[in-house]
């Protein structure tokens, strides 16, 4: 037997809120995140210079799957999106820098540590929404189209046919403009620009970061 489904109330379960927040922490927690918390979603940075970095140099998947720029959902429409919303759970996991530098030796490191952050909003979200609070959505990251397909020659939903990950797949925060650097920052968490030219050994960490806005 699973965890009892709440009922749909007017209020969409706003005395539990405190409550499921917490719990929801919890759950990031047990599925592997190294850091979880609550927060407000005024305090969740959207900027389209982010998605300009998706551009600017190019990224290798950019246009390549449905869930990344400029095929998801722009800037300007979550930033309008966010006012109807309070509360998200945002989580990171830190992971072995050579896991985020791009090395063909680290690549089965790499999908699973990805694979695993989208997991864990997946599951977070279904939480909410069992719970009542049915909006509830979420961004992991990285692209999902190298994550889950990587090894397919395409992304079926581009091509208009179901998604081979329905559930799972979703868009990065960065692929709708949220200032994830900005973010784990500003929640006391420690984060590194690691980028493609990168070498491990200059790196303490790599922290990977997801979100899923509740209420």
């Amino acid at each position: 037997m699973g965890d009892p489904i709440s009922k749909i109330s007017v209020d969409r379960h706003e005395g539990a809120l405190p409550e499921d927040l917490r719990r929801y922490c919890e759950r990031a927690l047990a599925l592997g995140a190294t850091q979880a918390r609550v927060i407000a979603t005024s305090d969740i940075p959207v900027d389209e210079r982010i998605t300009l970095k998706c551009q600017v140099p190019r990224c290798f998947g950019y246009g390549a799957g449905a869930h990344c720029p400029p095929h998801t959902l722009k800037p300007a429409e979550l930033r309008e999106l966010l006012k109807g919303f309070r509360w998200a759970v945002l989580f990171i996991k830190d992971v072995p820098p050579e896991v985020i530098v791009r090395d063909k030796a680290t690549i089965k490191e790499r999908v699973e540590a990805y694979q695993q952050m989208y997991k864990i909003v997946n599951d977070v979200e279904s939480m909410a929404f069992y719970d009542g609070h049915y909006l509830a959505f979420g961004f992991a990251a990285g692209s999902c189209r190298h994550t889950f397909c990587g090894q397919q020659e395409t992304c079926q939903a581009m091509e208009g046919k179901k998604c081979r990950f329905s559930l799972l797949s979703r868009p990065s925060m960065e692929a709708v403009g949220i200032d994830v650097f900005q973010m784990v920052a500003k929640a006391g968490w420690e984060i590194y620009p690691i980028g493609s030219g990168a070498k491990p050994d200059q790196f303490p960490k790599g922290t990977l970061a997801g979100i899923v806005i509740v209420q």
